[in-house]
């Protein structure tokens, strides 16, 4: 897990990046726990990028009836043999294919099969499951921060220290907002010594049109909204009241 970026505590990482906080909380956890390579997390991706273009799900590319995303060809074995061969006709991948693995793929390969070669289900149909929380050196706000100063330790990193009050108002106004505060703004949060003044903060801006409208932009984003058609002339199109219901889903929290 990269440090971050210097002056911000964990008990004031903004909302939006809670979920990829817990993420890469959860992943680093994983790492830390489990010394076998995840088929999931370590081995797919390698077969994916180097070897499922030949012994995937496509039936009509697949070569020598070798299928490796699914469990019970009980060949992995000579899938060691074939990854690790210098000979050119013997290794996998071919020369005419790019490049060979490299040595820490091999060895994440080598790694999972002597560990037995377990195949597990893509991470979208499994149940997630709430592990319990490491013990800390030091109180945190947030069962979250545990996971984090765990693996933050085992790479030998410390926190950085807090960033000053206008740092942190810059942070939390372009996070939510997308805009930086207004002068003013910034010296109100400062002037605040109400110990949960952050916090009110948080949910000030929570509540604002302007978190709404930053929300809405990145789901219009992804539906590919557009006030044109974007073909040929580019003529207008009256969709603008679908825009508006977005935003206004957001302004009301709608699930």
């Amino acid at each position: 897990m990269a440090r971050r970026r210097r002056g911000a505590s964990l008990e004031q990482v903004s909302l939006p990046r809670l979920s990829t906080l817990l993420a890469a909380a959860l992943l680093a956890t994983a790492t830390a726990a489990q010394a076998t390579p995840s088929y999931t997390r370590d081995v797919r991706p390698i077969l994916s990028e180097r070897c499922l273009q030949c012994h995937g799900p496509d039936e009509a590319a697949r070569e020598a009836d070798l299928r490796l995303d699914v469990a019970g060809h009980g060949r992995e074995r000579e899938l060691l043999a074939r990854i690790s061969a210098t000979d050119p006709d013997e290794v996998m991948p071919p020369p005419h294919a790019g490049e060979r693995l490299g040595a820490r793929e091999v060895a994440t390969l080598r790694a999972w099969v002597e560990a037995g070669a377990r195949y597990e289900r893509h991470w979208a149909f499994v149940r997630p499951a709430r592990p319990a929380a490491p013990q800390t050196e030091r109180a945190v706000a947030h069962p979250i921060d545990r996971f984090v100063q765990r693996r933050l330790r085992a790479r030998g990193l410390t926190l950085a220290p807090e960033a000053d009050r206008l740092t942190l108002a810059r942070r939390l106004y372009l996070d939510l907002t997308g805009l930086p505060p207004t002068p003013a703004q910034a010296d109100a949060f400062e002037a605040d010594d109400r110990p949960d003044a952050y916090e009110r903060l948080v949910d000030a801006l929570l509540s604002s049109p302007a978190y709404a409208e930053r929300q809405a932009r990145r789901w219009l984003d992804l539906a590919r909204y557009a006030d044109s058609n974007g073909y040929e002339k580019d003529r207008a199109r009256s969709i603008w009241p679908y825009r508006d219901w977005v935003i206004r889903a957001f302004e009301a929290h709608m699930p």
